[in-house]
């Protein structure tokens, strides 16, 4: 429990903008688990497939989620994934 009303506010303000990321990320990691998960089936992964995981990660790093380097990194282990 929070002790001052300051606290309380910012518990407030932590559960609602949780609440507005966990959808986003949770979106991108399915993305990304999607692609390595295609990898390891089959020899080839559908462009698109790339493309989507791409724009989830976009979308994370536009929403404020995911610093840009983070994204660059996640985006690289896509690649190097789709291009084996």
């Amino acid at each position: 429990m929070p002790v001052t009303k300051a606290a309380a506010k910012a518990a407030r303000r932590n559960e609602k903008r949780r609440a507005k990321n966990r959808p986003i990320k949770d979106a991108m990691k399915t993305g990304i688990k999607a692609v390595i998960k295609t990898k390891e089936q089959w020899d080839s992964i559908p462009a698109d497939m790339v493309s989507i995981a791409y724009s989830k990660i976009d979308k994370a790093l536009k929403a404020g989620i995911l610093k840009k380097k983070t994204a660059a990194r996640r985006k690289a282990k896509v690649a190097k994934i789709a291009n084996q």
